[in-house]
Formats: structure tokens, C-alpha cells, sequence
């Protein structure tokens, strides 16, 4: 860990920790409900995220009102209030444009920032996150029973590691997880907060909607989800990526909300994140030009749809029958029609032109 917390204060009096950490072009993480800025650094969900995101880019990150180092006392908590927190913090740690990160409860956070500050953000990562919170998606009479079930639970077991609360918080967040990441879990909340500004956060959380807002977001989105999830279901991804014009959406193979850093689905996340934040800005907006795929041939367009649904030559190849060496001589030919050098630049134009998502050559196979 090599991070710099600072302080900035609210125009309504609060205190906010933030830190800043890692080089590189400025990425800013959205607060997700339970953080403390040094913990996190200890948590085996979170320091994954930390160590991939801080080796290439200069991070900053907050802690919500009411957690980890900021102001715990203070009873104004609201989602606007978690929005102009954010707009606090970036404008101290003097953020002008950058790329944004939003997990989960933090998601609907950043989307509402994005809608608000187009001229801020360039490129925006929503990770197994919601426009609606619970309350706001037209929910059964046992869902608010349990939702109070929870609320109890909450209360009577907080930070216990042998309580039935922390089997229930370890088997939504991390079912796959060890006896370790169930502690880890645990160490988190002990050092987040309390019991009741938990719940009051998760309160707050649950009716959120920011589906108006998510219309609005102008830059390059990429959404990834858990396909398993039992945090947040992957129909609210879905029914995310249907508001925001041309977003790129990804499918994780995992039941886990926050996938394990041993696992398959934590690679494919980090390649994804990390290929989709490498794209400038105006690469990704090529996007929207209509580059000539009138051009290609029958046998061109079968090919870029393998591109664009991310399979490899060989891959390619053994779906179509035919030898690596022919794909290679079709993709030549396809780049150069399509004006591109690299194969990341060929899977944004497909796209974001509609090739690669009804999975017809995958089909094939």
C-alpha cells in the first residue's frame, strides 16, 4: 500500500477522508457502502481491485460519510448528499477528467455523476451494480419481510464472526469464499461503521433510481456482471445496459457478487476493465463514424464476429473449419477495411456497430 489520505470538508460540515494512490492517468472509484480506505488495502475482496487498479493508474477513492475515516457522526445522509460527496472530493484532490469505477451500491453513485459532469468523464466502469435499488423494483410481500429479517440479523450480529449474519453476508457477497474471506468480511464491517448506519445506508440504497439519469451518461460505458449473482441480479445489469446508449455489456461465469482473485472470472474482469480504460477517448468514439463494413465480404463479417465476441484465432478457426493461417489473411484484410491497426480498436467498431452480440458463430461450435 502506498496511498495519501487527506481530508476536504462539505458545504454542510462534513468531514471526508479521501486518499489518492498508484500513477498513472487518474481513475476515480466511486465510495461503495462499507469502506475504510485503509482496511481495504487488507480486505482479500478489495485489494484485488486496489493492486489492479493502482498499477496503472493514479486512484482516488473516499470514504462515505458515516464510514471509515470520515465523519461518523453525521446525520445527513441521503443519496444526494453521497453525490455532492463525490463532487467534494474530486474537486479536492483536483481531478478534472478522468475514468470512473462503480461497484454495486456505488454504481448508481457514479452513474448520477456522470449525467451531471459529461465534461469530466471520459470512460465509465459499472461493476455488478443497479439504476434501482430494492425497493424500487416492484418487490413481493416477503421481500420486505425479509429485508426486516435482515435488518435484525444486522443488529444482533454485527462483526461477530460465529453469528448467523455474517454465513448469511458471506453467502450473498462471496459464497465461493474460504473461512478466511468470511472473516475478512467481518474485519470490514468492524472497521466500516456501526451497526445502524449500516442498515441506514443500505436503507437509502434501496430506493435509489437513477434510470433517468442513466439515459443522459455521453461517455463509453462497459458493464460487467456476475452471471449468478445473488446480490444484485444480472436482470438489473441487463435492464442497466438497455438505459445507456451504447454501453458494452460482459457476463461474468461466477456466482460470486465479488469474484474471487483464484478464479477465472476475476482474469476476464481485469482484461475487460483494463482494455476498455486503455481506449482514448477518441478511439472509442470512432465508434459512432460508421466505418465501411458494407465492404466485407459474407466470409469477413463471420470473421469479425468472432473478433467482436472476443474469441481467439484458433477459436475462430475451429468454428468455421478452417486453418489459423486463412483467419490470419481474413483479419489482415478485414483491419485494413475497417481502418484499424490492433485488434482492441476492431472489437470497439463491431460493437459498437451490433456484431458480436447475438453470439452466432459461438453457436456454431
Amino acid at each position: 500500500m502506498n496511498q495519501s489520505i487527506r481530508f476536504c470538508t462539505t458545504p454542510d460540515g462534513v468531514q471526508l477522508a479521501y486518499a489518492v494512490s498508484g500513477e498513472g492517468p487518474p481513475l476515480v472509484m466511486a465510495a461503495t457502502w462499507l469502506t475504510h480506505l485503509e482496511h481495504q488495502w487488507e480486505s482479500l475482496a478489495w485489494r484485488p481491485w486496489l493492486d489492479a487498479f493502482t498499477r496503472e493508474h493514479k486512484v482516488l477513492r473516499h470514504d462515505s460519510r458515516g464510514c471509515g475515516l470520515s465523519d461518523r457522526s453525521t446525520k445527513n445522509l441521503s443519496f444526494e448528499t453521497w453525490v455532492r460527496d463525490l463532487e467534494c472530493t474530486v474537486e479536492a484532490a483536483g481531478f478534472r477528467r478522468f475514468s470512473m469505477v462503480g461497484t454495486c451500491w456505488g454504481g448508481p453513485i457514479a452513474i448520477e455523476y456522470a449525467a451531471r459532469h459529461p465534461e469530466k468523464v471520459t470512460h465509465l466502469v459499472l461493476y455488478g451494480t443497479y439504476a434501482r435499488g430494492t425497493q424500487r423494483r416492484g418487490n413481493s410481500p416477503n421481500d420486505k419481510a425479509r429485508a426486516r429479517v435482515m435488518s435484525d440479523l444486522t443488529r444482533l450480529g454485527w462483526a461477530q464472526e460465529d453469528h448467523a449474519f455474517l454465513q448469511l453476508w458471506a453467502s450473498r457477497f462471496q459464497p465461493g469464499g474460504t473461512l478466511d474471506h468470511r472473516r475478512s468480511w467481518c474485519d470490514q464491517m468492524r472497521a466500516a461503521t456501526c451497526a445502524d448506519t449500516a442498515i441506514r445506508l443500505f436503507q437509502i440504497g434501496g430506493n435509489v433510481d437513477v434510470r433517468e439519469a442513466a439515459r443522459k451518461i455521453k461517455c463509453p460505458v462497459l458493464i460487467v456482471h456476475p452471471e449468478r449473482d445473488v446480490n444484485v441480479p444480472i436482470d438489473e445489469g441487463r435492464l442497466l445496459a438497455s438505459l445507456i446508449p451504447h454501453c458494452r455489456f460482459v457476463q461474468l461465469d461466477t456466482e460470486n457478487h465479488m469474484p474471487l482473485a483464484d478464479e477465472p472470472a476475476w482474469e476476464k474482469l481485469v482484461a475487460e476493465v483494463r482494455s476498455f480504460l486503455a481506449q482514448p477517448e477518441d478511439g472509442l468514439a470512432t465508434g459512432h463514424k460508421c466505418p465501411p463494413f458494407g465492404t466485407l465480404t459474407p466470409r469477413e463479417r463471420v470473421i469479425l464476429e468472432g473478433i467482436a465476441e472476443g474469441l481467439g484465432n484458433a477459436e475462430i478457426a475451429g468454428s468455421l473449419c478452417l486453418s489459423e493461417k486463412t483467419v490470419r489473411n481474413h483479419i489482415t484484410r478485414v483491419f485494413d477495411k475497417i481502418c484499424v491497426e490492433h485488434r482492441y480498436q476492431a472489437i470497439v467498431l463491431a460493437r459498437e456497430a451490433g456484431f458480436g452480440r447475438a453470439s452466432r458463430l459461438v453457436n456454431k461450435r
